[in-house]
């Protein structure tokens, strides 16, 4: 009986232990907060971000380790904020060489789909490739 207890336990925490690696390195959920991408996404909507759609980094940093691919326009990304908050935005461009060579790093152009009612690129600038946590991949 107290084997079989043992078991299960490791059972259990390699479980918690596998689902904790996916949600840092692989994919995670976010629920949306705000209208700024209405109609596209509705605030309280639960989203699937897919941490590695642009490159591999560690949880907590803002480098990547190894970068795969860029956003492309229209893809609908979660991104840090120059003010530290998380954001929901689609890539409408990627600004070009002089402002890449300042930063050092590829940089987007991110806009929310309502204009009318968006803190975004219009009122903060490009933001740096680096500050992308995943792409949006589903809507629930």
């Amino acid at each position: 009986m107290k084997k079989n207890a043992v078991h299960t336990g490791r059972a259990i925490l390699a479980a918690l232990l596998a689902a904790l690696l996916m949600k840092f390195f692989l994919f995670d959920f976010l629920i949306a907060d705000g209208r700024s991408m209405q109609p596209a996404i509705r605030s309280g909507t639960v989203l699937v971000i897919n941490r590695l759609a642009y490159g591999f980094r560690l949880p907590g940093t803002e480098k990547y380790l190894l970068r795969w691919s860029l956003p492309k326009t229209g893809d609908v990304v979660v991104f840090v904020t120059p003010q530290g908050g998380m954001a929901v935005k689609r890539c409408v461009e990627l600004p070009e060489t002089p402002l890449i060579l300042k930063h050092g790093v590829p940089l987007f152009i991110a806009l929310g789909d309502n204009s009318l009612d968006s803190y975004d690129s219009r009122s903060y600038g490009p933001v740096p490739a680096d500050k992308i946590v995943g792409k949006v991949m589903g809507i629930k």
